[in-house]
């Protein structure tokens, strides 16, 4: 008999695409509704939280307590916390994967994380010292990876692979919607912030308690075999997955992505004014326009995208699809410098990069090299986006100090995305 046809009894581990990883259990029309609504509220909830303080309340704070150059201690404040965010993501990726606890492996980690990380971020409306402010949004983003990587291993322990790519859409159309929404948001308090500083810690707070109190209730994992004891083996267990290279291709193939896409969206506002020559009202008025064309169409393909990988079967496709369209977004304003051009980048590129978040996430997961340590595997390949928004302006900031114009930004950005696509079309353990 065919082992992938087996009926498996509740509660028994199951390695079929249609049957709950985690209980064996079939996944009902209720149970798909309820994780898909837990992860959009998830991802919409946190990332307005986050998004309220990071592109509006923190510059404007640090202007506010009389900071001698805020530009440049926010750089140095984003830099520092790209490194903190990089390392607890790994961290509590993998000590969630060694959690026993009868709450289930994750659930501790995304609820703790979610309160430290909504009060921390809450205090930095209160806080009048740069290094206090610093110190207190570094925490918060300790948080917030306290509960990412282990809400996003969910995806692994707990969603079947036939409809990981919906439930991937789920939460990427929440990021998409939640981003701009929180920079909207967040320009409505900036006379008066401490109010938007108690909404954006609450939100992120809240999503953690709505995500759980939505999901399914997680499993006691008392009864797993326990994890290796020791120092020793606790340092051995952050080791990255041997033998796996469509693991790598996939690391490869976002860390490049993510490059071409911030060396763009980083220096969008500097491109608006200086490539196609706008006054300071006229780009904003531009930029606004972009990020509701923006947020319009990577709504529609991070929605819609998931459930069409699911239903044909197909990961890679779809991701690269969506890289390709990338670069043809960013083409636009290359070869026409001018408004139109602009909106043209944020229809075309928006919509590859709305069906990229979409699909890329389940992608990851179907390319996990064993499923026990989702959460710190995630972990890793989370790097690949951290160093992409690191690296990404910085090569965008040399070609113009080398350049002295952005004409080469944009084919070297293309040619990343590219290659990030490339790097897709090699995996062979996924269809």
């Amino acid at each position: 008999m065919d082992a992938q046809a087996t009926v498996v009894t509740e509660g028994t581990p199951s390695t079929r695409d249609d049957l709950a990883p985690d209980t064996g259990a079939p996944f009902t029309r209720a149970r798909t509704l309820r994780f898909g609504a837990g992860f959009f509220a998830y991802g919409l909830l946190w990332i307005v939280g986050l998004q309220i303080v990071a592109a509006v309340l923190l510059p404007q704070r640090l202007r506010d307590i009389g900071v001698d150059s805020p530009e440049t201690l926010l750089g140095s404040i984003s830099a520092i916390t790209a490194i903190v965010s990089l390392v607890s993501n790994l961290v509590f990726g993998n000590l969630s994967d060694r959690t026993r606890s009868r709450f289930g492996r994750r659930t501790p980690w995304i609820l703790a994380g979610g309160v430290l990380g909504g009060v921390s971020l809450f205090a930095i409306g209160v806080l009048t010292s740069p290094g206090l402010i610093t110190l207190s949004y570094c925490i918060s983003m300790v948080g917030l990876n306290m509960m990412l990587a282990p809400a996003v291993a969910v995806l692994a322990d707990r969603v079947p692979g036939k409809v990981r790519g919906t439930m991937s859409a789920f939460y990427g159309g929440g990021l998409a919607g939640g981003a701009p929404i929180g920079s909207l948001v967040g320009a409505a308090f900036i006379t008066n912030s401490l109010p938007g500083f108690v909404l954006g810690g609450a939100l992120m707070a809240v999503s953690a308690v709505i995500a759980l109190v939505v999901w399914p209730r997680e499993k006691s994992a008392v009864d797993l075999p326990p994890a290796a004891a020791g120092l020793g083996e606790l340092l051995k267990s952050f080791r990255p997955p041997r033998k796996a290279p469509d693991f790598y291709l996939a690391f490869a193939g976002r860390l490049f992505m993510l490059v071409s896409y911030q060396m763009i969206m980083a220096y969008q506002l500097y491109i608006v004014q200086d490539h196609v020559g706008q006054t300071t009202a006229e780009s904003a008025a531009t930029i606004a326009t972009m990020a509701v064309i923006t947020l319009v169409v990577s709504l529609i393909g991070s929605v819609a995208a998931g459930p069409i990988s699911d239903l044909i079967g197909r990961r890679k496709l779809p991701v690269v699809l969506s890289s390709v369209l990338f670069a043809v977004g960013i083409a636009m304003p290359w070869v026409w410098p001018t408004p139109a051009g602009m909106f043209l980048f944020a229809g075309i590129a928006g919509l590859g990069y709305g069906v990229y978040t979409s699909v890329d996430q389940a992608l990851n997961v179907d390319v996990l090299p064993n499923e026990e340590e989702a959460g710190k595997d995630l972990g890793i390949l989370n790097l690949s986006t951290t160093a992409g928004q690191t690296v990404g302006p910085l090569i965008t900031s040399a070609l113009v100090v080398a350049t002295g114009g952005y004409g080469l930004v944009f084919p070297v950005s293309i040619v990343a995305a590219l290659l990030g696509a490339f790097f897709i079309t090699r995996i062979r353990s996924v269809r």
